[in-house]
């Protein structure tokens, strides 16, 4: 009669560490790091994703995922820190899916999260990837502040930032813990601009684009009179 409480303490116990062990496990999720500090916070989580269907029942089928973030920073000419700037990352194929708009369910799909810029310029894209076959391997492209032309339409000013796009690419083989991501552009330049018929506004904090350099003629160069004979030179009249 004293085995049973015993047994079932074993059971339960049991029953714990299964259940323990059978979970992500965030331990080790980064040892190779070649992101160089764009890839932050990364975690292992697991979300329902779909069921699969047996003769007589069905079970909840659950795919792992790698939470983290891409981090960067957004300045003007001067190398200040703008505040503001919005910054989308698209995964290629997902172009055509809005921000907002509801994803099909029963699929691993990834996701982005927008960043805007704060006040030392820097910005966070939160992201969902699924691994599959351990692996996590997305391309896109990087969008840094796409409706800046709507923006000065509308309010009269805007950050048109230097470069619109580039293209990323975001590795991780849960095999090893390594984490590679490579980009273009490492620093984002923007610069304020104004609608040209837009009414007096306080003009944005920030350096403008420095303007180009005329080329300095060169010493004794004089520009050619107007009457100057343009055979002169070859002695034809003489």
């Amino acid at each position: 009669m004293i085995e049973y409480p015993m047994r079932r303490r074993f059971l339960v116990v049991g029953l714990i560490l299964l259940a323990s062990a059978c979970g992500p496990s965030n331990k080790n999720v980064v040892v190779e790091d070649f992101a160089e500090g764009r890839i932050v916070d990364l975690s292992i989580t697991e979300k329902l994703t779909g069921t699969s269907e047996f003769l007589l029942f069905s079970t909840a089928k659950k795919t792992q995922f790698l939470d983290g973030y891409i981090q960067g920073v957004i300045t003007d000419y001067q190398d200040n820190p703008v505040q503001g700037v919005v910054v989308r990352a698209v995964a290629s194929g997902e172009n055509t899916l809005e921000e907002g708009e509801a994803r099909p369910s029963g699929f691993a799909t990834s996701s982005f999260d927008p960043g805007v810029s704060e006040t030392n310029g820097f910005y966070r894209i939160r992201f969902s990837l699924p691994i599959l076959s351990k692996k996590v391997d997305i391309r896109g492209r990087m969008l840094y502040n796409p409706g800046w032309e709507q923006e000065r339409d509308n309010l009269g000013k805007a950050y048109e930032p230097q470069t619109k796009q580039s293209q990323f690419r975001l590795y991780y083989d849960r095999g090893n813990g390594r984490i590679i991501f490579s980009e273009g552009v490492r620093k984002t330049v923007v610069s304020p601009v104004n609608s040209k018929g837009a009414a007096k506004a306080p003009p944005l904090p920030g350096a403008e684009q420095p303007k180009p350099v005329e080329k300095a003629k060169p010493a004794g160069a004089e520009p050619a009179a107007g009457g100057d004979d343009l055979f002169k030179g070859f002695g034809f009249g003489q």
